[in-house]
């Protein structure tokens, strides 16, 4: 793991250390614990402690999902073992009330192991699944400096609107946000200058190329790119073919040139070799 991700992870478990310590009254006593161990520096010993717990407990035990979370959002030893604890929060305990906190978690260990792509993923689900949580705000400042990576402006300050708008009394995740805000108000002013400039012509001529990023058969390649491609905007679609070849392609766009930016965006952030298709 380079510095960046050591670091982004350590602050990762350190805030989920903090909000399972504001929660220690409301934690199992075993959990409570652990907790308490992990907070005197006794890290392998907490985790020893939750590995029994869960080895004792049935998975339909209330206390399970509890458990898993504390493990992997706090006491995991890599980023890998703590993104299978807090999935299978998400997956297998969706009701639980540490599911939402789980989704924040896995978007905050993707942005620190560099994937903003699947950073954003995680920020949608929880937006979507759990609308009433009061960490969005925190989930959209995660969503923000992923979109920013992928260079999204658009994406990124509609997501530093909704940090602000949620941030209520909280001063130092205001003045956090705050200094996204100021890259917002430029890139706003830059649209605005270019947006009057759109060739009427190019409109008329609307729906005539695509941008096919990946053909193949298996459907989970196939279904994750797709998902991965929606998430970040794109009118991304899937073309089957005679062969029973499936192809993911992003469009229509109006015009060539237009299609040929988002090829080259699209290599940018995906890799291989897009290209265009051009529709009769």
């Amino acid at each position: 793991m380079n510095h960046r991700c050591a670091v982004l992870a350590a602050a990762v478990a350190l805030a989920a250390l903090h909000r399972v310590a504001a929660a220690q009254a409301a934690l199992d006593p075993r959990l409570q614990t652990a907790v308490t161990l992990a907070q005197a520096g006794r890290t392998d010993s907490a985790r020893a402690v939750v590995r029994r717990l869960l080895i004792s407990l049935s998975p339909q035990d209330s206390v399970y999902p509890e458990a898993l979370y504390v493990q992997g959002g706090m006491l995991s030893s890599d980023p890998q073992s703590a993104a299978t604890s807090l999935q299978r929060v998400v997956v297998e305990y969706s009701r639980s009330s540490w599911a939402d906190d789980a989704l924040l978690r896995l978007s905050q260990l993707y942005e620190a192991q560099n994937d903003p792509a699947s950073a954003i993923q995680s920020v949608e689900r929880l937006r979507r699944d759990y609308p009433d949580s009061p960490l969005l705000p925190r989930a959209a400042f995660v969503g923000a400096r992923s979109a920013f990576d992928l260079r999204d402006e658009g994406r990124g300050c509609s997501y530093i609107r909704d940090a602000l708008a949620g941030a209520g009394d909280d001063v130092e995740f205001k003045n956090q946000v705050g200094f996204y805000s100021e890259r917002c108000q430029t890139s706003s002013a830059a649209v605005a200058a270019t947006s009057t400039g759109v060739d009427t012509q190019s409109r008329r001529a609307a729906g005539r190329f695509d941008v096919q990023v990946l053909m193949g058969k298996s459907a989970p390649q196939i279904d994750d790119m797709l998902s991965r491609l929606k998430t970040l905007g794109y009118a991304a679609h899937v073309v089957r073919d005679s062969s029973g070849y499936m192809k993911v392609r992003v469009g229509p766009y109006p015009t060539r040139d237009a299609a040929q930016r988002a090829q080259g965006q699209l290599k940018t952030r995906f890799g291989g070799q897009p290209f265009l298709v051009e529709e009769p």
